[in-house]
Parts: structure tokens; C-alpha cells; sequence
């Protein structure tokens, strides 16, 4: 099995999901965009991550590699391939499907909770009641058609989505770090003004251990369900 991501800056990457890939058998390759890396054949990959970024999906005119993104992530999504979208990579897939992208009313950066939505029944996967996540979005989305509303916080409605049993998007990072988490921090600090729901970077580096430790279990579940129903895509296909 192959897995492949799109990468949109050197500081930001796979952080816990390269060793639950390794783990899974997965071969990864990537596209890094900041290098005007090439999109690999659809059919020879088995798995799609796309990655955050600070750029705008809006941003076609000084990014002209976008516009290029986003058809292959629409194809891929079209395709039936497992496609999980992290932050901007949320933004892309919901841009791809034709919904709007725009500024939330507030940056939302650093360690709040997002909320599983009651009315997910129809989803495949789903969120707790209450969990302390990552952020470092200035931007949200209008659910693309088809998906069904998983997760939402206190200043963000839209957290995180799921189309059918293959596509999940989400606004904030499970697959966090603590390497990843100074990554972002040493090259977006710039970012953190003094605003209600922008935390300091000493209280961004002092998350705990036991922290970390729960969102990358619940990315890794996330990417078992989409490994699990990639797998039974694939047993569909052989019949």
C-alpha cells in the first residue's frame, strides 16, 4: 500500500501519522509544494493526507500550484480514495468540492476544545463531547456538499467534517508534536497577538505529555477508519 501527502511547507509535516503509516505497512511518498513537486498517478496510491500551511486556498494568484491542487484533491476525493485533509487541508478539499473559504471571526491558535456534533449519526467516525485539540487557523469553511458536520468549537462551527466513509477534513491537528508544535511556533510566532483565543507561546510548549498522547491516538483512529475502509473498498473491487 502506498500513502501520499501534500506538503505546503517545511515545518509543516506528517508529525504522528509517518509512524502509524510505518506501522500499517504503508510505502509514503509526497509532493512537496514549496519545491513545485509533482502529483503522483491517482491509481498507483492508496491513501491521500494533505497537510496545513499558512497560505490561503484563495491565494491562487500567488501560489499558481493551487488551482493544480485542488483538481487533483477533487479527483481524488471523486476517485473514492481515502483523503484525510488537515487544516488547510481541510480548506482545500471543501474548496475543491465548491464551497467557500473565508476568515473565521477569530484566529484560533493553540490547545481549545472542539465538540463532537450530536447529529453525526450518518458519519463513520466520530469525536467525544469535549476534547483539547491544537490549533492555528485564521480561516474556515462552508461544508462541502455531501458532508456530514463531525466536530465544532466555541468560535469555529465548522471543525470538522466527513463525505461518505472516505473523506474526512479536519480544521485542527491531531497529529501534533512536540517537535512539530516548535516548528510552527519558531516560524509563526508573528502570529501570536494578544487576543482572547490566541494563547502565548509558553502556554502553546507547555502542553502535557498525556496531551499529545490523545490526539495522536485519535488521529490514529481517524486513519484506521479510513484504512479500514479503503481495505473493504479494495475487497469490493476485486469481486
Amino acid at each position: 500500500m502506498r500513502a501520499h501527502y501534500l506538503q505546503h511547507v517545511p515545518f509543516e509535516g506528517l508529525g504522528s501519522i509517518e509512524p502509524w503509516l510505518d506501522a500499517n505497512g504503508y510505502e509514503i511518498t509526497v509532493t512537496r509544494l514549496f519545491e513545485a513537486g509533482e502529483f503522483p498517478d491517482l491509481s498507483a496510491i492508496d491513501l491521500l493526507v494533505v497537510l496545513g500551511g499558512p497560505m490561503s486556498v484563495n491565494d491562487e494568484m500567488r501560489f499558481d500550484w493551487l488551482a493544480r491542487e485542488k483538481r487533483f484533491v477533487r479527483n481524488a476525493v471523486a476517485s473514492g480514495k481515502p483523503v484525510l485533509g488537515i487544516c488547510l487541508g481541510a480548506q482545500l478539499i471543501a474548496s475543491a468540492l465548491g464551497s467557500q473559504v473565508y476568515p473565521n471571526g477569530v484566529k484560533e491558535i493553540g490547545w481549545f476544545p472542539v465538540c463532537g456534533v450530536a447529529s453525526s449519526a450518518h458519519s463513520t467516525f466520530g469525536f467525544p463531547r469535549s476534547m483539547k485539540v491544537f490549533h492555528w487557523h485564521g480561516e474556515t469553511f462552508d461544508l462541502p456538499p455531501g458532508a456530514v458536520h463531525i466536530a465544532r468549537s466555541e468560535v469555529c462551527e465548522n471543525q470538522a467534517f466527513q463525505i461518505g466513509n472516505s473523506v474526512v477534513g479536519l480544521q485542527f491537528h491531531l497529529e501534533t508534536t512536540p517537535a512539530s508544535v516548535l516548528d510552527i511556533v519558531s516560524n509563526c510566532r508573528d502570529e501570536l497577538t494578544s487576543a482572547r483565543y490566541i494563547q502565548t507561546e509558553a502556554e502553546i510548549l507547555s502542553a502535557k505529555a498525556e496531551t499529545y498522547r490523545s490526539i495522536n491516538q485519535m488521529m490514529s483512529e481517524v486513519l484506521s477508519s479510513l484504512h479500514q475502509n479503503q481495505g473493504t473498498a479494495l475487497e469490493s473491487a476485486r469481486k
